[in-house]
């Protein structure tokens, strides 16, 4: 007997909150800002409540995953209206990247790291932070990412007048992170500290320290954001 009635009440809640995210709209599916997440983990963490406790009563989680609900669909009503309450609620797009440059103070009030923006770019199927324009981090925690033209592109590499010198083909390397040389990478594309100095010497970059993040792709072209 409790076997059936545990498999009825799972039957019945699985239903309740299928109904309940369907009633928050579509909006829920395609985006989860920080707002959605806290209603969705109250609704899940409600839901398990109901059903580890046979002897609760079915209402005594229904009843609030519709309040939670009620909430979310006046609150997504009232943002509508005004902009200044929808970006408490969700938050507002932070620029990473700005015409080609890491903002650095950005990326450290967001608690947001090199290796965050390295994956995001991955996942945007961008390997080269040099083919960067504009990088802009939705609330949502998605990576909106708009590149250099061809144009741009070309003109970099020339201005680089490295073509040829690297023998290395892959993924672009780190040479430099948060100003620490990354030693091992250099190793692989058979360059030293000493080419590596000249090289920012060159850029307008006396120290190692000053630059903030340094990459070098499979034909030589070099990346350098400095510290600001």
């Amino acid at each position: 007997m409790d076997i059936l009635t545990i498999f009825l009440r799972t039957v019945l809640i699985y239903f309740v909150v299928f109904l309940m995210l369907r009633l928050m709209g579509k909006r829920e599916i395609g985006k989860l800002s920080l707002f959605d997440l806290v209603i969705s983990i109250m609704i899940a963490e409600i839901a398990v409540f109901v059903l580890e406790d046979v002897e609760k009563p079915v209402m005594d989680g229904i009843v609030p995953m519709a309040t939670l609900v009620l909430i979310q669909i006046i609150i997504a009503y009232v943002t509508l209206k005004n902009r200044n309450l929808r970006i408490l609620f969700d938050g507002k797009p932070s620029v990473i990247i700005k015409q080609g440059l890491i903002d650095r103070e950005e990326m450290r009030k967001h608690r947001y790291n090199l290796d965050d923006l390295m994956q995001q770019l991955r996942q945007n199927k961008i390997m080269n932070v040099a083919d960067v324009e504009f990088a802009v981090l939705e609330p949502s925690g998605k990576l909106s990412v708009v590149e250099k033209s061809l144009k741009a592109k070309e003109t970099a590499i020339d201005e680089q007048g490295l073509k040829g010198t690297i023998r290395y083909e892959g993924l672009p390397l780190p040479l430099i992170m948060d100003g620490k040389v990354q030693d091992d990478n250099l190793e692989k594309i058979g360059k030293t500290r000493f080419w590596l100095k000249n090289q920012l010497q060159f850029k307008g970059a006396r120290d190692f320290k000053e630059v903030f993040y340094c990459s070098i792709d499979h034909r030589g072209r070099m990346f350098l954001d400095r510290k600001r």
